[in-house]
């Protein structure tokens, strides 16, 4: 189960590609940062595509062990 979804907000370019690869909708871009954010973490299926496809590796899926 994932725990936590943590975004580097430093690293984010706001390319919208853990948006576009994420099958369950975990992320949205921020209007105001235009950043990545997470907004439906219970959705997660831990697929890590996300995490995988950042090409700034700033997301980092944290789950229970």
């Amino acid at each position: 189960m994932v725990k936590e979804i943590v975004i580097d907000l430093e690293k984010c370019n706001g390319d919208g590609i853990c948006v576009d690869t994420c099958p369950v909708n975990v992320y949205e871009l921020d209007e105001g940062t235009g950043k990545a954010k997470v907004v439906h973490l219970e959705e997660c299926i831990e697929c890590l595509a996300c995490q995988e496809n950042c090409p700034e590796e700033a997301i980092k899926v944290i789950v229970d062990d």
